[in-house]
């Protein structure tokens, strides 16, 4: 039977996770006046089964890998891998808000539903091949993003953090759109694969407009991952956004925008590489500075780890500056254990925040490690990870991609990286001392022992972050192949 023109069954096959997470966002929703209750459980149930079967669906996708939809969308390793991580980000949130919820006597149909809208963009922005697929996947996730950011809508803190959240991603949008219609304008495609062949037979005054594109695609990127000198709304939208919301934020839409990233920058404008490389070396550079420096002087905890996330997205992009597949996969399985340890770490927060989220504070952790021996051990994996100790997912990232840097002759960004890796231990660190070396304060006298939930919000993570630090192979070795497809 001739494939009709107009729908191509394989197409939807390979667009499977994002309709599976549209379709179940939107029952969600349709189910919640039927279940006449304000506070369920059951919408995270059914949340997980949603996810757990659009990471099937990932993984079938890529069993029959190929263009879809014209060339719009392109399920190959580098989208499946991708898909997957923001899946799983999305499975590791919804154990901590069950009883973050629950405590906070809040709406659980709508979150769920605007958690799994989320990912549905992520992934399709990891999938696209198409700069108007882009747009159309980042603001799926940025809108339902905005709202979960305020979504205790009783919480100056949180409507403080939505808005700042939504009129700065609008500017930012702004700016990846103007860069858009430039590269319209000057190759007559917004199709990836399209405008790289016609950048590399462009000369002359085209070239320059090619860069002005790259520069304000960079802005409109850069905001979304919080790299320096866009990263000014990190940390006010975490520290007033509910903890799992926060821990969601830092990890599965920071995946998916530097999965844009990577195949915006490693194909369309790949050509002019030459000419990009000193703005993501000055923005890797200033990412890591501002972030763990300013980290050094946070009380509140959220804050903190936001300040971390901007260095960490500075890391990534010296994977970037690299322009090599090392780079690409080392940006790959730096992304994958970055996921594990802060969406774990942030999980570690929620055990001592109650209502209100009053217990925020660094000194609140003050003899966890007596009060809650688990949760501390948990807290410990990932805080080592993220500093870069052996054994865990964070150093071999670490080592990925300054090996990747080091190939590419990027000497003094390696050596300043290093540097400021050395930087951001002393404030991990200071966690551990809290936790272990101090007396229990009222926040962890006055904590609940962990539920069920929440233990497996923090085990997986932990297991996700060992596994990555003493068996890297086969992830590394999935992202190597993706990489050398996508270059």
């Amino acid at each position: 039977m001739p494939v009709s023109p107009v729908f191509n069954p394989q197409d939807a096959l390979r667009f499977l996770p994002e309709i599976i997470l549209t379709v179940m966002g939107t029952l969600l929703m349709v189910l919640d006046p039927l279940i006449h209750r304000r506070s369920s459980p059951a919408f995270g149930h059914i949340s997980l089964v949603a996810l757990l079967a659009a990471l099937g669906g990932s993984v079938y996708a890529n069993s029959i890998a190929g263009p879809a939809f014209g060339g719009m969308l392109k399920v190959d390793g580098f989208a499946t891998f991708f898909r997957v991580l923001v899946i799983v980000v999305g499975i590791l949130t919804v154990f901590p808000s069950y009883r973050f919820l629950a405590r906070q006597e809040a709406e659980t149909s709508e979150y769920h539903a605007l958690l799994l809208f989320s990912i549905a963009g992520q992934c399709l922005m990891a999938a696209s091949n198409d700069l108007i697929m882009v747009f159309i996947g980042l603001e799926i996730s940025s809108i339902a993003s905005y709202v979960l950011a305020g979504y205790l809508r009783d919480d100056k803190r949180s409507n403080e953090s939505a808005l700042k959240y939504f009129l700065l991603g609008s500017f930012a949008t702004g700016f990846f759109l103007y860069g858009v219609a430039l590269i319209y304008g000057i190759t007559g495609s917004v199709n990836l694969t399209v405008a790289r062949d016609a950048i590399l037979h462009q000369a002359g005054d085209s070239t320059l407009f090619v860069g002005v594109a790259a520069a304000l695609i960079f802005v409109g990127l850069a905001f979304k991952v919080s790299a320096a000198p866009f990263q000014i709304w990190a940390p006010d939208v975490y520290q007033g956004a509910p903890t799992p919301v926060a821990a969601f934020l830092s990890a599965g839409p920071k995946a998916a925008a530097f999965a844009v990233f990577l195949r915006i920058f490693m194909t369309a404008f790949e050509p002019i590489a030459g000419k990009w490389q000193i703005l993501v070396w000055t923005a890797a550079l200033a990412s890591m500075c501002v972030g763990n420096f300013a980290a050094l002087l946070q009380t509140n905890i959220k804050r903190m780890l936001a300040y971390s996330s901007i260095a960490h997205a500075g890391y990534v992009l010296v994977a970037l500056t690299a322009q090599s597949e090392t780079g690409i996969a080392a940006a790959m399985f730096y992304l994958a254990g970055y996921a594990f340890m802060n969406v774990g770490a942030f999980a570690a927060v929620t055990v001592l925040t109650g209502k209100g989220e009053r217990y925020q504070s660094i000194d609140d952790f003050k003899g966890m490690g007596r009060q809650q021996p688990l949760a501390a051990a948990m807290f410990s994996i990932f805080l080592l990870s993220l500093i870069g100790v052996p054994l865990t997912g964070g150093f071999f990232g670490k080592f990925y991609i300054f090996k990747a840097a080091l190939e590419s002759k990027l000497v003094w960004l390696s050596v300043l990286g290093l540097l400021n890796s050395a930087v951001g231990a002393y404030y991990y660190l200071r966690i551990l001392v809290v936790m272990y070396m101090h007396e229990p304060g009222e926040a962890v006298e006055s904590s609940e022992a962990l539920s069920g939930s929440l233990g497996i919000a923090l085990l997986l993570p932990a297991l996700g972050t060992l596994v990555l630090g003493i068996f890297p192979g086969w992830v590394l070795e999935f992202a190597s192949k993706s990489a050398a497809i996508m270059k």
